[in-house]
């Protein structure tokens, strides 16, 4: 299945990190490649390292650059330096993380990420690791997933999911994203703006993945190896992602570490939400290191 990838605020990355020739760069979610193969247009005999924890993205991506100037790493974002030190680099240029679930991810159906998917509940970035959503949604004491879909979905109804999907799991053992979908639309009883198991699944997405965590894990970790006059660029996509960025940014400025480059978040144009709808949400920081 053909996957249309479409980097988003991809001008306003390449503004924020201004690459330059010679330099190193991380593109620490290289995903299907978008922003990199920008960003090689502008680093002549420079390097890119490329991460993601998703092998077949790498797969994908490494087949799209084809480029000897890039090092393709697995890993987690908590892992950023000792990839960088394996592909025999010590500081960098810049970062990129864009932290939006890929497109690979939710249009291909046995991932298990799209609650209008007929295959078993997966959501696992990497496939290698064991904890999957249905563990979550069938292991899980209530109060545990009242808790990640409360704190990771900001879900209003998270107390009255949480209990519905344990009143179904007794019965039968819930496989299938549809299955879980289906649980959830009986408690809302009605559709809003958004289809009512959107919070949900990103809850268990993000709970799966351990996202906050590898997020505050990997801006630490960069901001370590930036060399000084380095930059940092990150999109984020939901409130809870874009407050982990903006505290971080603001800590480290206030001790004398960054710059912040953006006094409020870049938002993309009309043009950008235009062609790729699923860009409307994003939310875009910078910061130079001292």
């Amino acid at each position: 299945m053909a996957i249309i990838h479409l980097p988003v605020m991809l001008r306003e990355a390449v503004i924020l990190l201004e690459p330059r020739p010679g330099g190193i760069y991380v593109d620490a979610t290289i995903g299907l490649g978008g922003h990199a193969e920008e960003m090689l247009k502008h680093i002549g005999n420079g390097k890119l390292i490329g991460i993601d924890r998703d092998e077949e993205s790498l797969r994908m991506a490494g087949k799209r650059l084809l480029d000897d100037r890039v090092v393709l790493k697995k890993g987690n974002f908590s892992e950023i330096g000792r990839m960088v030190d394996e592909a025999g680099v010590s500081m960098v240029d810049g970062v990129l993380f864009d932290i939006g679930t890929s497109m690979l991810h939710l249009r291909t159906a046995d991932r298990g990420f799209s609650f209008l998917s007929q295959e078993p509940l997966d959501m696992r970035m990497d496939r290698d690791q064991e904890l999957t959503a249905g563990d979550i949604v069938n292991k899980y004491p209530e109060k545990d997933i009242e808790k990640i879909l409360r704190e990771y979905g900001e879900e209003r109804l998270s107390r009255r999911i949480a209990k519905a999907i344990v009143r179904y799991r007794i019965k039968k053992r819930i496989i299938t994203c549809a299955e879980l979908a289906d649980i959830i639309c009986s408690v809302y009883k009605g559709r809003g703006k958004i289809h009512p198991a959107t919070r949900t699944f990103q809850a268990l997405r993000i709970a799966v993945n351990d996202e906050l965590n590898e997020l505050r894990k990997g801006l630490e970790t960069s901001s370590g190896i930036l060399k000084s006059g380095g930059r940092i660029c990150v999109i984020s996509y939901h409130s809870l992602e874009d407050r982990i960025v903006k505290n971080f940014m603001k800590d480290k400025r206030e001790k004398g570490v960054f710059n912040i480059i953006t006094k409020k978040p870049l938002t993309p144009s009309f043009e950008d939400v235009r062609q790729n709808p699923s860009a409307r949400s994003a939310k875009m920081r910078g910061a130079e290191k001292i």
